[in-house]
């Protein structure tokens, strides 16, 4: 993944994330971060953070509103959660976070800078200045309100923070990487997301350099006040405005229901093929464990493809929804025990790949890379119909919202005796 720059729309959210769609975020968020990590490093998985494609999937595959703001905050709070307690084995810090808590991160980098050895006073200042530019050099009509600053022992970071227009009900996400940052001031964004709202004001912008220094020329020339004069002499006055450049943009549309336009079908039959081809094959001993089948080897398909995806894998992040469904039904109702399965699966092969046993783990590399190759041929349900198939099946699979436990349909039966499970051991 390369640095680069981009736009996308995410409507504006309020509530909470409840308390058991939180604490599953935290698990699955760390232990999906420990896998990117054992596999391509830690400065990988800074860059998966920096990609605004891949940071809206991965909060989709978490369960969370899969086209809202709201992923922004809950992702960075379940890192912050999952990833503190193993900060001292992947050597990777969440510090900020939303309101109160982002005006804490100077104080937490020069704490954990004095603790593990990197120079914290200076991310402190490089924090300051990242809400600098984005709250007063990129004048786009938003506030800042979330800053999340992740650091690495060695001192690279990436920092993911996001302004909001109350009137138009839409937020912007920026994302920053350390690596190859040359300069704050001239082009620094790994990329920004956000709704398009007309010409802005982006003084970071490599064509605004000569703007910059003729600022400072105007200042020092005329002062304030005759600057002041200027600019009442040419109101009235119009120029052609630069053009501004084009940019990869990613739709966040306003709907809360996957529609077919949403998703890559191709790619999501790929993984159901390559779920029932290869799942079989490749997961012997593991579907031997009581309560894991088929439906969660489908959803880890999908969660290793959050591992092992390509950058362009992740254009349609409402894709990564169908996993483990969304807190709101949308796509259908977050099915607790296919989410806890796949949570248990990944640990125990993070567990053995850290003891020199990566069988299990490298089995969801090639699950991965069976998919790629079947989506070419595969075929499947429509996507109306496969979502109707998994609410049908929701209760089967205890299915949870914010709405509560999803009921079994009108005339169906009961799930089999080993797949009831008591309601009270799911929360």
């Amino acid at each position: 993944m390369t640095r680069r720059s981009g736009s996308a729309d995410l409507p504006l959210h309020y509530g909470r994330v409840p308390a058991w769609l939180s604490q599953r975020m935290a698990s699955l968020g760390a232990v999906i971060a420990e896998a990117i990590v054992h596999h391509y490093g830690r400065d990988e998985f800074l860059r998966r953070l920096a990609h605004p494609f891949w940071f809206q999937s991965f909060g989709a595959v978490m369960g969370m509103d899969w086209h809202s703001s709201g992923v922004t905050t809950s992702v960075i709070g379940a890192l912050r959660r999952g990833l503190t307690p193993l900060a001292g084995e992947l050597g990777l810090h969440v510090c900020g976070g939303r309101g109160a808590r982002s005006r804490q991160t100077p104080l937490e980098l020069t704490t954990i800078g004095a603790r593990v050895g990197f120079d914290g006073a200076a991310l402190a200042r490089a924090s300051r200045l990242v809400a600098k530019v984005d709250s007063a050099a990129v004048q786009d009509g938003l506030d800042i309100y979330l800053h999340g600053f992740i650091v690495a022992d060695d001192g690279k970071w990436v920092v993911v923070q996001q302004g909001m227009n109350g009137e138009t009900r839409y937020a912007r996400r920026y994302h920053w990487l350390s690596e190859g940052l040359k300069d704050f001031v001239e082009a620094p964004h790994a990329a920004i997301d956000g709704e398009n709202q007309g010409e802005i004001v982006n003084l970071t912008d490599y064509r605004a350099s000569a703007s910059r220094a003729r600022q400072l020329d105007l200042l020092r020339d005329l002062g304030p006040d005759g600057l002041l004069r200027e600019v009442a002499a040419a109101e009235g006055k119009s120029e052609p405005a630069p053009a501004q450049a084009t940019l990869p943009h990613l739709f966040m549309p306003a709907h809360h229901d996957v529609r077919p336009k949403d998703v890559m079908l191709r790619r999501l039959h790929g993984a159901l093929a390559a779920a029932a081809d290869q799942g079989p094959q490749d997961f012997a001993d593991l579907l031997l464990v009581p309560g894991v089948g088929a439906r969660t080897v489908r959803s880890l398909a999908m969660v290793a493809e959050v591992v092992h995806g390509a950058p362009c894998r992740f254009a349609d992040p409402a894709r990564f929804s169908l996993a483990h469904g969304g807190k709101d039904r949308h796509p259908y109702p977050v099915p607790i025990d296919v989410y806890d399965k796949t949570i248990d699966v990944l640990r125990s092969a993070v567990s053995k790949a850290k003891l020199g046993n990566a069988d299990r783990l490298d089995a969801l590399r090639r699950l991965d890379e069976r998919a790629r190759r079947l989506e070419r041929s595969a075929t499947g349900p429509s996507l109306p119909q496969f979502v109707e198939e998994e609410r049908q099946r929701s209760h089967e699979y205890g299915g949870r919202s914010v709405f509560g436990w999803e009921p079994a349909p009108q005339g169906a039966t009961e799930p089999p005796a080993e797949s009831r499970r008591n309601k009270a051991t799911r929360a």
